[in-house]
């Protein structure tokens, strides 16, 4: 490491640490960094704005299991990357920022700095699970210790590292690296008292939230010898795709509720038991949950809800344990016809409204099998929160949840597609939301990406307009004009078509763009909401 600066060594630390892509826009607060980018072996991808680099890390995250990575500068490129960090920190998204700050001896002076902040460090930190600053060359390795720890042990989210201007073009010196502790194991007596648990109910129901979205096969195997209907949150979906005992729907519908309610054991794997999940019709309460047994891999979430057993570990690893500590000879219950009855109960609660979307979500997996589904805060995406069986783990997330920052989708498709580049990436965005970050299209064009960017054009803001007036308030602001997606779509020079609001005519089309090299544009015209009058 002779000769390199502190800059170039964060780079080459990070290739150490099998970081292989990072979403960035290069400014003069980040140049160091960039020194020693383009022979690291690391890949760059270049967004329109930085909240997009935000996204682009989440949604490849999302996909590769790894911490998505994203440069940005000082003062603004910060800013503008927080709203993505809230939304990992709401979603357990493991993201790593790296961000400029001006030089050391001018931080916190107000001296009138280019991009000055009056505490960037306490900034990043209301969003962040650890913010550091690298002071000195005997910080950078034990500050990247720290941050990946929170990257790769316990529940992750954003983590933040800032680098003066002075220090990171400063020659760096070895310094002694500290490994951080590795994550407990689980502990097996926790493990044996809840397999008892589980094995003398009698009406057993699994919750399933994000955290359970890479423990598929380990799921099946568990719910199937405890004949349990399987529950999962919008993170989980595609978990047990057509399954049985799979309920792909949300456990804020009354008949989910019901069911819930109706177990004598419930095994929630993995989920927060958020509002936006389980209550997102504001009751006030959850669903009453008899003989909770939860498993999370932070130790906070699992103190926040009261549980007869609360196990602090993964999923992936858990829910082995469990089914091996469970006896041999499975008892017969009646999980499928719960289930069954559930989806039924689920499908008809949603209405004609929302059932006629899924019927088109469903004929986007037919003519996609296997697809990313990415999605924004739009009709569509509501409609499949509420009901839709996804058919890959993983291969449905959005930003309707949680945080929900508009803006996601056409991003956060964009790292899906960085991070799998042999999957399909349907985005799922509508007019008003693809165009909090539209520009984002020409990333997909630069890189060559197999994304179909559907747009769900209904002329306005649906949700938020039948919210207002629901509660007897003028509709007001829920109708910005739409551009032209045609000619949106030919000035990115991309492929475009438009179809109506019915199953048949999207497949069709998607089965016609399926061969095309790059990304490509499909709009869906929609019917545009107009309120009632007065």
């Amino acid at each position: 490491m002779s000769g390199m600066t502190i800059g170039e060594t964060l780079v080459a630390r990070l290739r150490q640490r099998d970081v292989t892509c990072v979403f960035g826009i290069p400014g003069v607060h980040t140049v160091e960094l960039y020194r020693g980018l383009a022979s690291s072996g690391i890949r760059h991808v270049t967004p329109r704005h930085e909240q997009g680099a935000g996204f682009m890390a989440d949604g490849y995250a999302r996909v590769s299991g790894k911490p998505g990575v994203a440069f940005v500068i000082t003062g603004p490129g910060l800013t503008n990357t927080l709203t993505p960090m809230a939304q990992a920190r709401a979603d357990s998204i493991p993201m790593l920022v790296v961000s400029g700050v001006n030089k050391t001896a001018s931080l916190g002076k107000g001296l009138g700095h280019l991009h000055e902040l009056p505490d960037q460090l306490g900034l990043a930190r209301t969003v962040a699970l650890e913010s550091e600053q690298i002071s000195d060359a005997n910080d950078l390795d034990a500050a990247l210790d720290r941050v990946f720890h929170h990257l790769t042990n316990g529940r992750p989210g954003p983590v933040h590292i800032e680098v003066p201007l002075d220090i990171a073009a400063a020659e760096y010196q070895k310094a002694p690296v500290e490994t951080p502790d590795p994550e407990p194991p689980v502990n097996p007596a926790l493990i044996t008292h809840a397999a008892k648990h589980l094995a003398e109910a009698k009406s057993v129901v699994i919750l399933a939230g994000g955290g359970a979205k890479r423990a598929e096969a380990g799921l099946q195997a568990l719910a199937e010898a405890l004949d349990a209907p399987v529950v999962q949150t919008v993170n989980a979906r595609g978990l047990m795709h057509g399954h049985p005992l799979t309920v792909p729907a949300s456990p804020s519908l009354s008949a989910v509720r019901s069911l819930i309610e109706s177990a004598d054991c419930v095994l929630a794997l993995g989920t927060e038991l958020g509002p936006t999940d389980y209550d997102m019709y504001a009751t006030g309460q959850l669903a009453e949950m008899s003989d909770l047994i939860r498993v999370d891999r932070c130790s906070d979430q699992l103190a926040r809800h009261e549980a007869s057993i609360t196990i602090e570990g993964d999923v992936i690893l858990v829910v082995p344990a469990l089914f091996e500590a469970l006896p041999q000879e499975a008892k017969q219950r009646d999980g499928a016809e719960r289930a069954r009855k559930t989806r039924n109960a689920a499908w008809e609660e949603i209405g004609p409204d929302y059932r006629h979307q899924v019927e088109i979500l469903n004929a986007i997996r037919s003519a996609t099998p296997k697809a990313l589904m990415v999605g924004d805060s739009t009709q569509p995406i509501y409609a499949g929160n509420l009901f839709y069986d996804h058919d890959r783990a993983g291969g449905w997330f959005n930003a309707a949840t949680g945080y929900g920052a508009l803006g996601y989708g056409i991003p956060a498709a964009i790292g899906a597609s960085v991070a799998d580049p042999s999957a399909r990436v349907i985005c799922i965005a509508g007019d008003g939301g693809a165009q909090f970050s539209m520009p984002e299209i020409m990333a997909a064009v630069d890189e060559n990406l197999p994304v179909t960017f559907i747009i769900w054009n209904n002329h306005g803001y649906r949700e938020i307009a039948t919210s207002m007036q629901d509660v007897g308030v003028t509709v007001i602001g829920c109708d910005p004009t739409p551009p032209d997606f045609a000619a949106t779509a030919k000035s990115f020079g991309i492929p475009f078509t438009s179809v109506p609001a019915e199953p048949q005519a999207v497949a069709q089309a998607l089965r016609e763009t399926d061969a095309q090299d790059g990304p490509v544009m499909i709009e869906i015209a929609a019917p545009k909401f107009e309120p009632q009058k007065d």
